[in-house]
């Protein structure tokens, strides 16, 4: 088996603006695992506000190639247990995790939906996530847009402009970024018209201090992303938040992101299948998980110019699964 790797600029279509900041571009580590002919794919992205140094997962593939590529082929359990005996950054780990998957399926000619049993007759549509901003440029965005349901983003709380929101006909769900307060939250469950907002994703910074003021008795269904990192999580959050955003790269793999979800349905958790801003790897890879989830937010890869690879594609809301081998993913 050959590791190789590489950085690649995904330039977006418009500059993307959430709580942490403004973008114009995301950069990312792809991976590639080949044996027999066949290559699998895997894709982690450069965030700041998650601590991602790209470089430093150069640094690490590396030092560790040479054991990677010794390693041979294996289950994909067995692969994940070499990972985490490194004790590797989560975003690192699941770019080969993802990529391992892909590649075992191409050369074993089944598809990661096949090996998983996962079945796939009911597919949450996929979210369209809308930047920061005016409620009347949001709202325009939402018009003149296809899509049958969106993320709006929000930066702290805009008591007019939630009202303007809520005064549509959309079907929407808000993601604060952890820019709103605790007080915040307690106006929110007291405003008209939001129980029609689908949920309110990680509406305050993370810390127990701040998510105990939560209950799953509010009406509201806080949804939790930064504060769900990995299923050790679950137990702390489920008196608080009804929901959580399960996302391949943040917990670390599609190994440990089919277990989290199993675990929080078990817990009666509600759970979406989220994104970073990634290519068609890198929600390739997540999209195989949609059947499971409760709502799905695969919209990364329509947010850049230009794709490098083809897979599962998500148009205009409806994720079209790729059936092929592994996880299907091609080089463009």
């Amino acid at each position: 088996m050959v590791l190789q790797w590489h950085i690649v600029r995904l330039q977006l279509k418009e500059i993307f603006s959430i709580s942490y900041g403004q973008y114009a571009y995301r950069d990312a580590l792809i991976v590639q695992l080949t044996h027999a002919g066949e290559t699998g794919y895997g894709e982690c992205t450069a965030l700041a506000y998650y601590g991602i140094d790209l470089k430093h997962f150069e640094q690490l593939l590396l030092q560790h190639q040479k054991a990677i590529s010794n390693f041979g082929l294996h289950s994909p359990s067995e692969f994940y247990a070499l990972l985490t005996q490194w004790q590797w950054p989560n975003f690192l780990k699941s770019a080969l995790d993802c990529a391992y998957w892909d590649l075992i399926g191409k050369l074993e000619k089944r598809s990661f939906l096949d090996w998983n049993a996962i079945p796939t007759h009911r597919i949450p549509h996929s979210s369209w996530t809308i930047s920061v901003d005016t409620a009347p440029v949001q709202i325009a965005k939402m018009k003149a847009s296809h899509w049958p349901t969106f993320k709006v983003k929000c930066h702290g709380f805009q008591r007019e402009q939630l009202a303007q929101l809520l005064a549509t006909d959309f079907s929407f769900a808000l993601d604060t970024n952890a820019s709103w307060t605790p007080e915040d939250c307690m106006q929110w469950i007291q405003m008209s018209g939001r129980h029609r907002v689908r949920y309110v994703e990680q509406p305050m910074a993370t810390g127990i201090a701040n998510y105990q003021l939560l209950s799953n008795a509010d009406g509201v269904l806080w949804m939790a992303d930064e504060e769900a990192q990995n299923e050790t999580d679950l137990v702390l959050l489920a008196n608080h938040y009804p929901a959580v955003n399960v996302k391949v790269m943040k917990c670390g793999g599609l190994t440990p992101a089919l277990a989290m979800i199993k675990a929080a349905k078990a817990m009666d958790f509600k759970v979406m299948i989220g994104c970073m801003t990634e290519s068609t790897i890198g929600i390739s890879a997540g999209a195989v998980l949609a059947p499971l989830c409760d709502y799905a937010d695969l919209d990364g890869s329509n947010l850049i110019a230009e794709d490098i690879a083809t897979g599962t594609s998500i148009n205009t809301g409806v994720i079209e699964l790729s059936t092929d081998p592994g996880l299907g993913i091609r080089w463009k």
